[in-house]
């Protein structure tokens, strides 16, 4: 049976992303060079995703172009939601994917790069989407009556699911798996 799976900003080939560091001063991804990070996360992805298995990638796949021959490696009928990254010709990408979209409405739930704004969240319900990397959208606590900004607390918005590499184990995360997770 096939399965379905979604992943965002795996960043293929990204020197950067693997200086890239938390606000506590962690490294964000466990790598020092692209090469050990594309090895690995090609090995994990084709261990979690078969040949014929669908996977949404919520953007930002590569960073160079030169990368793109990276995704012919990778399992899965590909499926790519752009990511502000995702900046190369439509026809640079269509060798690796199936379709190419800016967003993806599936099981009352919106796919999307960079989470939308609450106001359009609607009839959905459920945003999963990429971008932020380690960060999760938080609930807003108020509004600052000096600078007129909303203010964010420190409970994470059970309407967004973020499903960027680093909250998943640097692979393809299973529909099933994202549901229960998003329920819990």
């Amino acid at each position: 049976m096939t399965k379905t799976f979604l992943i965002a900003d795996p960043h293929f080939g990204h020197t950067g992303v693997c200086r890239f560091l938390r606000n506590d001063g962690t490294k964000l991804r466990p790598w020092n060079d692209p090469f050990e990070m594309n090895e690995f996360m090609v090995e994990a992805w084709n261990k979690t995703v078969g040949t014929h298995d669908k996977v949404y990638v919520l953007g930002d796949v590569v960073i160079a172009k030169k990368e793109l021959h990276i995704l012919s490696r990778l399992n899965g009928d590909k499926v790519l939601i752009r990511g502000n990254h995702d900046i190369f010709k439509l026809k640079d990408y269509q060798p690796y994917f199936r379709d190419i979209r800016s967003c993806h409405v599936m099981d009352g739930m919106i796919l999307t790069h960079i989470p939308i704004h609450e106001d359009s969240l609607g009839r959905y319900g459920i945003n999963v989407h990429g971008h932020l990397h380690y960060h999760r959208v938080m609930k807003p606590k108020g509004i600052d009556v000096h600078t007129g900004k909303i203010v964010y607390g420190d409970k994470i918005d059970p309407r967004y699911f973020c499903v960027s590499a680093e909250h998943i184990d640097y692979k393809p995360i299973f529909l099933e798996d994202l549901r229960a997770r998003i329920k819990a």
